[in-house]
């Protein structure tokens, strides 16, 4: 089940359980007192891996649901909980534009068998006031990485027509809500649909280069995130260009009045990163980067798989 819209949270006592835990952060914390007085324990998700953040957490995290209060890696913690230690079941609660709470993408809990299968929120409440509440820098990073979403999700084989559609009407209001600036609800209510959307997209179709790129450098340097995918869209989105059969990135120009290129230069320096030092990468780890990120199978999902070369040429570009 998924709900959407501004003062949807207040519906989460009739949709949760009794006995739930919640996963979250000193941010998202204090959005939502009266869900954590609700519940029977609280656990706060520290910055980290995913991988090592959930394996550290499971000896203490009981409960049949778990409520993931937060951001991606939030989300993605709770995901890898839950399939960590099974039957589990996760309702996720954004407070970022990650879209996590619309896929079953996450990294396992640190020990846990890689073919262990994996995890998708069964409900998902995607309130705007909480969804699209970073400050306005910080969204617009998490923008980038939604707009990725939309973009690199209709490109891999398991592409369909509903996931064109949703992609392109994802892109649109991405574009619309950044064009319309800080300060207003509507715009934040048009970043938080399109975020979902494209989380939509991502979740049915998977994922290839540009989140192969923007995930090695999250791993391997002190790059954020939504930072990572900021300032590596508009060479990914070049590369994505030149493997589309389809026509489908230059079709977005349709969607969103200008090129998507130029849309995601707009939202990069609008995140207040322009380059990968800007974000504290040194030089000296994109080669440790490219050579990780080359043994990403993911890289087939964007064919032709990017080679070592390339990826280094694209996190050169973005330095």
């Amino acid at each position: 089940m998924v709900v959407f819209g501004r003062g949807c949270l207040a519906q989460a006592p009739e949709l949760l359980d009794d006995g739930y835990v919640v996963l979250t952060t000193p941010r998202a914390r204090s959005a939502a007192p009266a869900l954590l007085g609700a519940a029977v324990a609280v656990h706060e998700v520290g910055p980290g891996r995913v991988d090592e953040l959930a394996a550290g957490l499971r000896p203490d995290v009981e409960g049949d649901l778990l409520v993931a209060l937060g951001g991606g890696r939030v989300i993605d913690t709770a995901k890898a909980l839950a399939a960590a230690d099974p039957p589990r079941r996760v309702a996720a609660i954004p407070t970022t534009l990650s879209g996590a709470e619309m896929t079953p993408i996450h990294r396992h809990a640190a020990g846990v068998d890689a073919a262990t299968p994996r995890v998708r929120p069964t409900l998902v409440l995607n309130d705007p006031a909480l969804a699209a509440s970073q400050p306005w820098a910080e969204l617009m990073r998490s923008a980038a990485n939604a707009l990725g979403h939309a973009v690199e999700g209709p490109l891999t084989p398991l592409s369909h027509p509903v996931a064109r559609l949703a992609g392109t009407e994802a892109a649109r209001l991405i574009h619309r809500g950044a064009a319309a600036g800080d300060g207003r609800e509507d715009a934040r209510d048009r970043l938080a649909l399109g975020a979902l959307l494209a989380g939509y997209v991502i979740g049915s179709t998977g994922y290839g280069l540009h989140h192969v790129l923007s995930q090695t450098l999250a791993r391997f340097t002190v790059a954020g995130h939504a930072a990572a995918n900021a300032i590596t869209l508009p060479q990914s989105l070049r590369a994505l260009r030149r493997r589309d059969g389809s026509g489908y990135v230059d079709a977005l120009a349709g969607a969103l009045g200008e090129d998507p290129v130029t849309f995601s230069e707009w939202l990069r320096d609008a995140g207040g990163l322009a380059r990968l030092r800007d974000a504290g990468v040194r030089e000296a780890e994109l080669d440790v980067c490219a050579e990780a990120a080359s043994h990403r199978p993911e890289l087939a999902m964007t064919p032709p798989a990017a080679a070592r070369a390339e990826l280094r040429e694209l996190y050169q570009a973005a330095f």
